[in-house]
């Protein structure tokens, strides 16, 4: 498969609030796959396709795919005299992995590359003690290696901050910061692309909510579910995939190159038994390879989506990735592949 477009959407900036680059690449990406698109009054972009395959009589079941757009990063919350910008998370980090950071601050004047690093001594004039603390986010700063008059004039309080590294591409996987969740808007593009090229054509009424601020609490996929009152609800996101050294097996959640995980439980919610019997069953039937999985922290979009309204049926879909909410996410690309196969068969067949 060609990753052209995965890349595009991962190297595109957008942290929770500040999604609006990243709507705008799929709206151009999605023209002629949907009848009709909208974006909500929080940000979310709305797409709906109505069903190809109409039942006389009968209301189309009407299904809301939740790929939220937002990768995690910063905002800015002060700028210093010398020019330095101190920073607040938008999202989930693990401090170990901030160190000598490349980041692009995007503000009203242009974008700005810097590099992000801790307030302390650098290793050949600190302690030993002094090596071995581990600094909280609060103490981060970017330096954007410019006058500081010339900083203050271009960046200001609330400018977002987003990490500056490639998406690279090796035989058997992908490598991209936000790859969580770009991962799931390039399945759910992909897989309504491969719907629209079957002769069998889908029964369903098929809605794929684009969703924003989901790293700091399923705020978009709320008010797209409310305003949708989907029947079925499928959250698309990266799975935990902790098949590296130094972590129990028992602990591995899910595993690269077994294929897409299918979701039994996270923090969010717990999916719909009948209806993770009949995606495996569709899995099985298509020869699409399969996993499930059950993951003790974190959650997903389909959380929101099963308690909106007067509720919905739900579950989770997504390729196990190595090293999340990270810079070096990773992804199997046969899981990937599998991850759009399933998808496009589970629309088909509701």
């Amino acid at each position: 498969m060609n990753y052209d477009l995965l890349k595009r959407l991962c190297e595109t900036a957008g942290v929770p609030g500040r999604e609006e680059r990243v709507r705008a690449l799929a709206q151009k990406e999605i023209k002629g796959l949907f009848d009709s698109t909208r974006v909500d009054p929080m940000g979310s972009l709305v797409a709906t396709r109505k069903p190809t395959r109409a039942r006389k009589g009968e209301r189309a079941t009407r299904v809301l795919v939740a790929a939220h757009m937002d990768e995690i990063g910063f905002y800015v919350r002060h700028i210093d005299e010398q020019g330095f910008l101190w920073i607040n998370p938008a999202g989930g980090f693990d401090p170990r992995n901030l160190f000598s950071r490349r980041v692009v601050v995007v503000t009203e004047h242009g974008d700005f590359k810097g590099v992000l690093n801790p307030g302390g001594k650098p290793i050949h004039i600190s302690s030993e003690a002094e090596r071995t603390k581990v600094p909280g986010t609060e103490e981060f700063f970017i330096d954007l290696g410019r006058d500081a008059a010339e900083v203050r004039k271009k960046v200001q309080i609330g400018d977002f901050v987003v990490m500056d590294e490639p998406f690279i591409e090796t035989p058997l996987k992908v490598v991209s910061k936000a790859l969580d969740n770009r991962m799931a808007m390039y399945t759910a593009i992909e897989a309504v692309r491969k719907l629209s090229k079957s002769r069998s054509g889908h029964a369903a009424e098929i809605v794929v909510a684009f969703t924003v601020q989901e790293e700091v609490g399923l705020r978009g996929a709320q008010v797209a579910a409310n305003a949708c009152a989907a029947d079925i609800g499928i959250g698309l996101d990266v799975n935990l995939a902790c098949d590296t050294p130094g972590i129990p097996d028992n602990q591995r959640v899910s595993k690269q190159g077994l294929g897409v995980a299918v979701m039994i439980q996270d923090s969010s919610m717990i999916s719909d038994a009948e209806l993770v019997r009949q995606t495996c069953a569709l899995a099985r039937r298509h020869k699409i390879d399969h996993q499930r999985a059950v993951l003790p922290r974190g959650g997903q979009d389909a959380g929101a989506i099963q308690r909106s309204g007067t509720g919905a049926r739900c579950i989770a879909l997504g390729p196990g990735t190595r090293y999340i909410h990270t810079v070096t996410e990773m992804v199997d690309k046969s899981d990937l592949n599998a991850t759009v196969e399933l998808l496009a068969a589970l629309l088909a067949d509701l």
